[in-house]
Order: C-alpha cells, then sequence, then structure tokens
C-alpha cells in the first residue's frame, strides 16, 4: 500500500494551514488531535489519528514558544505518525516511533522558516517608507509562505515518495528491530506524562495525583471518569479553601 499524489497534497495542505493558523489565529486546527483526527480520517483509521494526536497533545502540554522559541512541531509529527501507522505492519507504535522523530526534526525547518520571513519584514519596510498601505498588507500576508512552506514540502515529499521506501523498509527489517520500535512507541505515552508532571507543582498536590493513579490502576475507572472527579475534586478544595480564607 502507498498513498498517491491526492492524499500526499491533501495532507501537506493540512500541514500548511495548520501551522499558518499556529501564527495567532482563534481556533484549534493546529493542535496535535485534530490534526491526527483529520489524517485519519483521511487514511482510513481514525482511532490511530486520535490516538497518536492525543499522545502528541500530552507530550506538548507546558510547551510554546515563549519569546520567540523553536519546539518540537507535534502538529506534523501528528500527520506523519497516522499516515505512516495506518500502512500495513506498522501500526500505533510504528507511528508513535515515527511521529516524534519528525516532531524533533521540524525544529531545524522552523528556524528556516522564521529567518526567511524577515525577507518579507524588509519588504514590508520600504512600502512603509513609502507610504504605500497596499503593498505593506501584501507583504505581511505573504509572509505566511515561509512558515507553510517548511510544513508543506516535507509532509507532501514523505508521504507520496516516502510511503514506498517506508513500506518496503518496514517489510524487510529483522523482527526483533520491529519489536523494538513498537516498545519504544509504546514508551512515549508514559514519557509523555513524565513531562507533564514535571510542569506541574506536584509536591504541593501530591494527594491528588495518588487519587487519580488509584481510580485508574484499582478501580479501572476510565480517564473521562477520572477527569469529572478531578473537576469534582477541584472545586470543592477551593470552595473549602475560600471559605478558610474569609473565617
Amino acid at each position: 500500500m502507498s498513498y498517491g499524489i491526492g492524499t500526499a497534497l491533501l495532507l501537506a495542505l493540512i500541514a500548511y494551514v495548520a501551522v499558518v493558523m499556529n501564527l495567532g489565529a482563534s481556533c484549534f486546527w493546529h493542535e496535535s488531535l485534530i490534526v491526527g483526527a483529520v489524517t485519519g480520517l483521511i487514511v482510513g483509521d481514525v482511532k490511530l489519528g486520535l490516538t497518536i494526536g492525543a499522545t502528541l497533545t500530552l507530550m506538548s502540554l507546558g510547551m510554546w514558544t515563549y519569546g520567540g522559541a523553536t519546539i518540537p512541531d507535534f502538529m506534523t509529527g501528528a500527520i506523519l505518525g497516522t499516515a505512516f501507522g495506518a500502512l500495513p505492519g506498522v501500526g500505533l507504535e510504528g507511528g508513535l516511533a515515527i511521529a516524534v522523530p519528525a516532531a524533533l526534526l521540524m525544529t531545524q525547518l522552523d528556524v528556516l522558516g522564521r529567518a526567511t520571513t524577515t525577507l518579507f519584514i524588509h519588504g514590508a519596510d520600504r512600502a512603509v517608507a513609502r507610504g504605500d498601505v497596499k503593498a505593506v498588507t501584501w507583504w505581511h500576508l505573504l509572509g505566511q509562505l515561509p512558515w507553510g512552506l517548511t510544513r508543506f514540502i516535507p509532509v507532501f515529499l514523505a508521504v507520496w515518495l516516502g510511503a514506498g521506501p517506508v513500506q518496503a523498509a518496514i517489510n524487510g527489517m529483522p523482527e526483533k528491530l520491529m519489536q523494538a520500535i513498537k516498545v519504544t512507541g509504546a514508551i512515549l505515552p508514559a514519557l509523555g506524562f513524565a513531562l507533564l508532571l514535571t510542569m506541574m507543582p506536584l509536591k504541593k498536590y501530591w494527594p491528588f495525583a495518588l487519587i487519580g493513579y488509584v481510580l485508574f490502576a484499582y478501580l479501572n475507572v476510565p480517564m473521562i471518569g477520572i477527569a469529572l472527579a478531578a473537576v469534582a475534586i477541584g472545586v470543592l478544595y477551593i470552595n473549602l479553601k475560600e471559605v478558610r480564607a474569609n473565617g
């Protein structure tokens, strides 16, 4: 199985729109969970897309481009991980094993995209000096091209040209190597939770984490149930804290 040029173009366009939306649009199109689900719909495995997207979203919590910092592009990772994970013989673990390195690799192209936007900024500066408002508008609109193309081109080439070779490489891999890749992919969700815990004041609120662990590990409560219980406990905690503060 391999993907045609139409699928490659569509996924590349999704990557382009998602990263441009990430520049400031008030929507969640650029979130790994969203693009993962949409990619899953396109390649015929929505559950896989949701799972990979949710895992990468979990890993990205607490990360943002503060001060223009470059972070892993989990959105592009979700697209490529889902696309390749849907290939026969790859699956969830293999898709995750592809998604995370792809997200890390995109940091290099992100820097390239940021650097080349300066060309458009200088063009807008010259238009301002001339008093040409229309030209200023166009320069700023065209400034999205470097960002979008740094995602469009890699996703298109990877999906269109890479699907066949990747499938052939997977088929030729030793069984032990494929098993190692799957084990690595299975560990990644735990890594995401570990990264999330480092962002939380766990030393102060460890009892809440312990309650969640007991609900999941011993009582087999689903994640939605744990989330609802967390909301209820959080509201009670805040209310009791306010009552205590008011005497």
